[in-house]
Parts: structure tokens; sequence; C-alpha cells
């Protein structure tokens, strides 16, 4: 699927091909939930890196996470510096990967048959979960990939 986004003042816009393009993981980590969360949580979708054209890159900041540890995070969550919107995460470890945050895509998203809740063991004490009977929830990483969900449910190629 063909997905195009921006960032909130319009600074940044971006293309890019998804072959995960269903919004169904919420992640909850602090991580996630203190740069990109607006309710607790952030949904990432799974995208073609090699695909990814952007206009207006010199608005662009990137942003990498301290671990528990100290260490930096290898991810790169690019965001507009002028407006703060987070638009997607790159990891070098990963490299033919990107993660566009759902919120930051223009292109109308397909609704998912379930959601995944991850990280719930770091998610605020504020933060309601909101499970419907067929989602699925744990404390830490899901059992399978963004691409695994999508083939499980018959949503890819």
């Amino acid at each position: 699927m063909h997905l195009q986004g921006s960032c909130h003042c319009g600074a940044v816009r971006f293309s890019v091909e998804a072959h995960q393009p269903y919004p169904f993981m919420r992640c909850y980590c602090s991580i996630c939930r203190k740069t990109a969360g607006g309710g607790g949580y952030a949904i990432n979708l799974g995208a073609d890196y090699a695909s990814l054209t952007v206009e207006g890159e010199e608005h662009l900041s990137i942003y990498r996470a301290r671990l528990e540890s100290g260490e930096a995070s290898t991810g790169q969550r690019h965001f507009c510096r002028h407006c703060g919107s987070a638009l997607w995460l790159y990891d070098p470890t990963w490299p033919e990967l990107v993660h566009p945050h759902a919120s930051a895509i223009d292109t109308p998203l397909p609704l998912p048959p379930e959601h995944v809740h991850m990280m719930l063991g770091s998610r605020a004490p504020w933060v309601e979960v909101a499970c419907k009977p067929n989602d699925r929830c744990f404390d830490d990483y899901p059992d399978e990939s963004l691409a695994d969900w999508h083939r499980r449910h018959g949503l890819t190629d």
C-alpha cells in the first residue's frame, strides 16, 4: 500500500510503500508514550525503507532514546523540528525496514480486525487499556512480528 504522511505544520512530507499498513499494534513503552503517544501508546506500521521519499528533509531532527542500561538506542526516531510531530522510526539493525507512525499518515488506513497491546508492563498508571475480546495483550514484546500478524490475517500480497 502506498502511504503518504506529513507533520502537523507541513514542513515535512513523506511517502513510503507499506507491506504492513494495518495499524494494529499499540506500544505502551515509556519511549513511545513520551515521544509519540497521545493515548499513552504509539502505533508503528511496517514499510520498505528503500521506497521512503522525503520532502523537507532539512526540517527533520532525530532522537535516539536512552535505554535503561544508559546506552543510546540504535533506533532513530525522526520528527519535525518545528512542530515536534513524530514521523517514523528507522533502525540500521534492520536496514530494509522503516516504521512510520500511524498518526503521521494522511492516507486512509485500513481498520484492523484486532489489536495487539504490547509493553503493558511499562505503561503509565493513568493509561486505560481498551482491550476488545479478540485483542492480545503482552507485558513485553508480542510473540509475532508485524509481518507475521499480517500473514496470519491474510493481509499480505
